[in-house]
């Protein structure tokens, strides 16, 4: 089980009700409408697509909700939520050989549109998260617990013919009860239910032209060709405090309205908005002037709005995240201006340049991880030494890891592709997402120690904006690119599968493939005794130090910005970026 070593429970919940305000600039603004302004927007508002935080954000647990829900800001104990029970082996709802689940299904809850939700949408809208099954996507979170596979499709792309069967029987309606089925104990499963089995309304899906929920129409929307092909991607209905009343790509803003047939109390505010601004300076005066409550915003940041009248800043702020950068093993050469000339000939890169371990050592060697801490983190960051963060079994202050080694960097580079790296050079451009405060300063610092190690070592830097990095990456372009991984579900197997695994997330992006670390998280995943697991995760952690396809920079905290006149707050390390703003209010 996931274990919450920074004491969680007590760090995460940050309740801020009753805090005396600082003088304000202004009075008070606009108080039934919070204004949220982040650096990126979504893909999509479908819960069958949206994956990346930007996305998740503005619809997860408001717009729609999950079965089970985070207790305050513990990362291991649940509160009921569309479901009246919290499964357990002691009341029965959990089997003894912990495979079954029985949710209790809330009766009564009310859609958006108003028909009443059923046991069959709760099944409906599991089974479409884990069939449509984008690539790139989350859809492996629900999978491999329930059916033991990690993707719906078969090594050449094309749909499993049992996969629907497998699900179909693995997710259950009993009365009013919804059971699931495990193929083996999986210790994150309450997790990834928690946040992972949002529910949406069957027949507003089927309406809008969507799977109707068979086998025999399952094909056809497996695997959608892009986000706006989903029947939800700016559409809702689901059975959230809020509602979705507008999406306007063109100035990047996303309206909810308070919904007053939620099941329990309306929301205390009327009105949740959400703003793109890359620019920190915009977002800082949005701020400092009461146009905008909330901002995103790094530590680096700060400096330049501590001390603001009428804004706080809360530091230190516990979340589950690795903060990483990749170098893709088989970069998509088509249409790709990142990799130059193609060629090792001082003006490029050739599409498997990074699958040489000697240039991913060599990067690794070179990187000022110091220097990046302090300018990007202020300090306030633990250093990486794998995928799996502070807070949960697997991680170990102990495991191996590089550190800034110019000597070894040159050797390194000597060694790649037979010696014509340190002889010709190359050139390529490492891209990150446009505003994203930490990547801004790491490009710059990993350009400045690979050009500084040899004349010939050229890199450039390219932002792009989210709606076109994540796709970038997906496509397989990116040729050294910067991501985090936030939380899916607090146990280590979301982040080993999620960076490493052959069928999930990360690795199919950057062509990653080690068949004897897949068998390695398969077997973590299903382990019930802790201290085999955790010797698991110590070898898989290795594999990740030897292998090297990844840079783990550091797992840390984040500082929340916003205005005094917000009240009722929490945060939990789960919600990543995201608030829970159903109990908040402006006063």
């Amino acid at each position: 089980m996931a274990r919450a070593s920074w004491a969680l429970a007590a760090l995460c919940v940050l309740t801020v009700l009753g805090l005396a305000a600082a003088t304000l600039a202004q009075p008070l603004r606009n108080p039934d409408t919070l204004v949220v302004v982040r650096i990126s927007s979504p893909d999509s508002l479908d819960p069958a697509w949206a994956d990346d935080i930007y996305s998740r954000e503005p619809v997860a647990y408001m717009v729609y909700e999950p079965l089970i829900f985070f207790d305050g800001g513990s990362t291991s104990r649940y509160v009921p939520m569309l479901a009246t029970n919290v499964p357990s082996v002691a009341e029965g709802t959990i089997s003894k050989d912990l495979r079954t689940y029985t949710f209790h299904i809330r009766t009564g809850v009310k859609f958006h549109d108003g028909s009443v939700m059923t046991p069959a949408d709760v099944k409906y809208s599991i089974m479409r998260f884990a069939l449509v099954d984008r690539d790139g996507g989350g859809s492996w979170i629900v999978l491999t617990p329930l059916i033991g596979r990690d993707a719906t499709r078969d090594n050449a792309g094309k749909l499993i013919p049992t996969v629907f069967d497998e699900m179909n029987r693995a997710i259950q309606v009993k009365g009013d009860d919804v059971v699931f089925t495990l193929k083996e104990p999986y210790a994150g499963f309450l997790s990834i239910m928690a946040s992972f089995s949002l529910v949406h309304s069957k027949a507003a899906v089927v309406t809008a032209g969507g799977w109707d929920g068979t086998k025999a129409t399952l094909a056809k929307y497996n695997n959608p060709a892009s986000p706006d092909k989903m029947e939800l991607f700016e559409k809702d209905n689901g059975t959230g405090p809020f509602h979705l009343t507008s999406w306007n790509r063109s100035i990047n803003q996303i309206v909810l309205e308070r919904w007053d047939g939620y099941w329990r109390a309306p929301a205390k505010l009327k009105q949740l908005v959400f703003k793109v601004v890359e620019d920190w300076s915009a977002r800082r005066l949005m701020l400092t002037t009461g146009d905008a409550d909330i901002i995103e915003s790094g530590y680096a940041d700060l400096p330049s709005i501590q001390g603001a009248a009428g804004v706080r800043v809360v530091e230190n702020v516990p979340v589950m995240f690795t903060q990483s950068f990749f170098m893709n093993l088989k970069i998509n050469p088509e249409a790709n201006p990142d990799i130059g000339s193609g060629k090792l000939d001082g003006n490029g890169i050739p599409p498997d340049f990074f699958s040489d371990v000697h240039v991913r050592r060599g990067i690794a060697y070179a990187f000022d991880y110091a220097t990046y801490w302090q300018a990007a983190w202020l300090g306030k960051m633990t250093p990486g030494n794998g995928p799996v963060p502070v807070g949960l079994l697997g991680y170990d202050v102990l495991n191996k890891w590089y550190q800034t080694n110019r000597e070894k960097a040159v050797a390194e580079f000597k060694e790649a592709w037979g010696g014509q790296v340190w002889e010709k050079g190359f050139k390529f451009t490492e891209t990150f997402n446009a505003g994203n405060p930490h990547r801004i300063i790491g490009t710059r610092v990993l350009k400045e120690n690979l050009e500084a190690l040899n004349p010939k070592f050229k890199v450039d830097i390219r932002a792009l904006p989210g709606p076109s990095y994540f796709p970038n990456v997906a496509a397989r372009k990116g040729t050294l690119y910067w991501l985090g991984f936030f939380v899916d579900f607090a146990d280590p197997d979301d982040f080993v599968a999620a960076y490493m695994h052959t069928g999930t997330n990360y690795a199919p992006q950057y062509g990653y493939s080690n068949s004897a670390l897949d068998r390695l998280i398969e077997q973590a995943r299903t382990e019930t005794v802790e201290a085999k697991r955790a010797d698991l995760y110590r070898q898989i952690q290795k594999i990740a130090y030897d292998d090297v396809p990844v840079i783990y920079l550091g797992y840390g905290t984040v500082p929340i910005v916003y205005r005094t006149w917000v009240h009722g707050w929490y945060t939990n390390a789960m919600f990543s970026l995201q608030w829970y703003y159903y109990p908040i209010t402006k006063q």
